[in-house]
């Protein structure tokens, strides 16, 4: 059974849609199971997401897990959004049956990847969960 939480999420998701003018572009999918998750931000020169919107294709609990995710990283910094995890996700959801945790796993993910593009295109070296450089204080690669 789903949460009310992830009934909540997934009947009036947060944040869906497109920004045109996007800064950073994360897509993520699972082949096991058909979920696509395509994350949108615009960050600021300060590195800090202002906006954030998503595309899901996939079952209710990815499109739950997407909009609690964007809603988790809104208004961070980017290295604040490095810090998101799966986990986090699920207890912001109120938990979601062992079968969907996958669904977690990629909006973890899908934050992570746009947070590369936005790395790559600014020509800030980055590797997995480093932001190595990209933020004045960023304690992930210490």
């Amino acid at each position: 059974m789903y949460s009310e939480k992830v009934m909540d999420h997934f009947q009036n998701p947060r944040n869906v849609g497109e920004i045109p003018d996007a800064n950073a572009v994360g897509t993520v999918g699972n082949a096991k199971c058909g979920d696509i998750m395509k994350i949108y931000m615009k960050i600021d020169e300060n590195k800090v997401i202002t906006d954030i919107k998503f595309k899901t294709f996939g079952c209710g609990a990815a499109i739950a897990t997407s909009s609690m995710a964007t809603e988790l990283v809104k208004g961070k910094t980017v290295e604040e959004a490095l810090e998101l995890t799966n986990k986090a996700v699920v207890e912001a959801l109120d938990g979601l049956p062992p079968a969907k945790l996958h669904c977690s796993v990629l909006a973890e993910e899908a934050i992570h990847a746009a947070i590369e593009d936005y790395c790559q295109r600014n020509r800030i070296p980055f590797q997995g969960k480093k932001c190595e450089g990209c933020c004045s204080s960023c304690h992930n690669h210490e």
